[in-house]
Parts: structure tokens; C-alpha cells; sequence
């Protein structure tokens, strides 16, 4: 029993894990923020580097007028294949990490890669900044939100590219910073890799849970898996309103209890915390970059504006950073906590 315990405990509260973990979080932010996202896409770069890979491939499988049950096949047989060459990345970039650690840099910057944090508040500014000033162009501004949200905004009135922006930022901390750290500090750099390529699969095929086929086994394994580092994310976003200005942590709780929040597949807990604490409501029908129609539902308290401005982008990026603050704080005493277990 007690080598079960220990071995438990050195999984899940590995003290040398989490500060990589911090590490990786602040070259993230730091990073985004000055470069922007790499290729117009806010999503971590392993998404990126995967969907160059895979993403060509899986939209000529895609095929919608086929059966839904051969697209299964074929969308299983797509991640698998996927899922495969992450593991062997994982286990490559965990023994890179050991044999040239570099002062741990090397461990930091190969956790990066699966994260994303500044580049997300890069793409909301950029909007923010477009938007303030009444622009109807602005040359990448509007592409970074569309490519990183799979939505098709030229579509949208300025108030839809709102809420979409804004859930872009919930969804991006949760799928591309939560999870992956939650993942990696149970079962270091392979599991990180292997939890980014599930996300990558749902972000890409998923469509928000309407897809035909492809995309439903890679969703379904995306929200097994994601459910519990999704429901840290919801609480860290809805515990972030007590510190932002107008925003309202009590009513982001209760929201988080309310079966009319935001399904896991369209953003889950994380999406419905931003709309409750900032009294706004999210969501709402899109058409996605394959020109598919997505039935989004609406979020947020009864009698919320959907009618968003620049001014609620700003309230979402103060609500993001103050999560992301809340994040740091846990790692800190996960860390402190850790230490103490091991030394007691």
C-alpha cells in the first residue's frame, strides 16, 4: 500500500513537474504577447505542426455525403495514427529533455509547444483595437480570431466577432493551457503530447459536436479525457470574477451549476463562467471555416446583451489574466504543498 501511495503521490505532485510547469506557462505568455500567434493561429503550436501534418489529410477523408459510419472509421483510423506518432514525440521530447536538460530550458520550451497563452491575448487586442476604432479591415486581425475559433467571420456583425472572440480566449485557456499541464504534471511531456492531439482532433473535426462522423470518436475521447481539467478551468474563470471590475463572482458559480450552460463541445464550463461573471451572453449560430452551419447555443444569465462591444473584450481579456493569475497561485501551493508532503 504504501509504494501504491508513493507512487501515486510522485504521479500526480511531482515537485520537479511543476515549476516547468510556471516556466512554461510565463515563456508562453511572454512569447504571444510580443510575436503574436505563429501562422494566424492562437492554438498552441503543436496544433499547429499537426494540423500541417494531418489537418490536409483528414479534410479530403471528410467526406460528409458518406455514411456516418464509415467517416468513424476513417476519422478513428486518422487519430490513431496521430495518437501514435504524439507518443513516440512525447517519449522523444522526455528523453531530449533528460539527456540535454540545458538548466531545465530544454523541458520548458518542449512543454511550450503544446500551451497557448499570450498569443490568445494578442489575437483579443488586435480585435479590441479594430473594433475601438470602427474599422471594418484590418489585415489579420479578424484571420487570427477566425483561423484559431475555426468560425467564418465574414459573416458576422461586429457583435458576433465579439462573442466569438471572447469564448476564443475561455476555451484557449482551457484546452490550451489547463489541460495540458494537468496532463503533463500526471504523466509528464508524453502525456501533454498526446492530450494535445486529441484537442487538436475535436478543435479540428470536432465542429463543436456537429459533426457527421469524422470528428465524433476524437471528441468523445477529447471530452473523456478533458472533463476534469475543463472543470478546474470553469472554477478558476468564475473565482477570476471576484477580481475584475463589474464582473461578479457569486453569479459565475451559480451559473457553473445550471444545466443551460455551455455543452463540453462548444466550451463547456470555462465558456459559461465568462459569460455569467461578466453578465453577457456567448454563443449563438456560426458557420464554421468548411462552411458548415454550427447551432452554438446561447449562454449567460437571463436578459444578458448579446449586443457586445470593444468594451467587453476588454472585461474578457482582465477575466482571462486574472484565471490565469488564479492558475499560478494553484501551481504554487500545489508546489508548496508537495514539498511539505515529501520532507513530512
Amino acid at each position: 500500500m504504501n509504494e501504491y501511495l508513493s507512487f501515486f503521490h510522485t504521479q500526480l505532485t511531482d515537485p520537479e513537474r511543476i515549476p516547468v510547469a510556471l516556466m512554461a506557462l510565463v515563456v508562453c505568455a511572454v512569447a504571444g504577447m510580443v510575436t503574436g500567434p505563429m501562422h494566424g493561429n492562437a492554438n498552441p503550436f503543436y496544433w499547429v505542426l499537426m494540423d500541417g501534418v494531418f489537418g490536409g489529410l483528414g479534410r479530403r477523408l471528410d467526406r460528409t455525403q458518406r455514411k456516418p459510419a464509415d467517416l468513424m472509421v476513417r476519422g478513428f483510423a486518422l487519430m490513431v495514427a496521430a495518437l501514435f506518432l504524439s507518443y513516440f514525440v512525447g517519449q522523444a521530447a522526455e528523453l531530449l529533455a533528460a539527456q540535454y536538460p540545458v538548466y531545465g530550458v530544454t523541458h520548458v520550451v518542449l512543454l511550450a509547444l503544446t500551451l497557448t497563452v499570450g498569443s490568445a491575448w494578442f489575437g483579443l487586442l488586435r480585435v479590441y483595437g479594430a473594433l475601438d476604432k470602427g474599422l471594418k479591415v484590418a489585415p489579420g486581425a479578424y484571420a487570427t480570431i477566425a483561423r484559431t475559433a475555426r468560425t467564418d467571420l465574414s459573416r458576422s456583425d461586429d457583435y458576433g466577432i465579439t462573442r466569438v472572440t471572447m469564448a476564443m480566449v475561455a476555451r484557449c485557456f482551457d484546452k490550451g493551457l489547463v489541460a495540458p499541464i494537468v496532463f503533463f504534471l500526471i504523466l509528464g511531456l508524453p502525456g501533454a503530447y498526446i492530450y494535445a492531439c486529441l484537442a487538436f482532433f475535436a478543435w479540428r473535426f470536432g465542429k463543436d459536436g456537429y459533426s457527421k462522423g469524422f470528428g465524433a470518436i476524437p471528441l468523445a475521447l477529447e471530452k473523456l479525457l478533458g472533463w476534469v481539467p475543463m472543470t478546474l478551468s470553469g472554477s478558476l474563470m468564475a473565482l477570476a470574477g471576484l477580481f475584475t471590475p463589474t464582473g461578479g463572482m457569486t453569479r459565475a458559480l451559480k451559473g457553473l451549476t445550471r444545466k443551460d450552460g455551455a455543452p463540453y463541445e462548444e466550451g463547456g464550463l470555462p465558456v459559461t463562467a465568462m459569460a455569467y461573471a461578466l453578465d453577457v451572453s456567448l454563443g449563438g449560430p456560426v458557420t464554421d471555416l468548411d462552411g458548415s452551419a454550427l447551432a452554438r447555443k446561447w449562454v449567460g444569465p437571463s436578459g444578458a446583451t448579446a449586443r457586445l462591444e470593444a468594451g467587453h473584450l476588454r472585461r474578457a481579456l482582465y477575466i482571462s489574466m486574472m484565471a490565469h493569475l488564479l492558475l499560478i497561485a494553484s501551481l504554487l501551493g500545489a508546489m508548496v504543498w508537495a514539498g511539505n508532503f515529501i520532507t513530512g
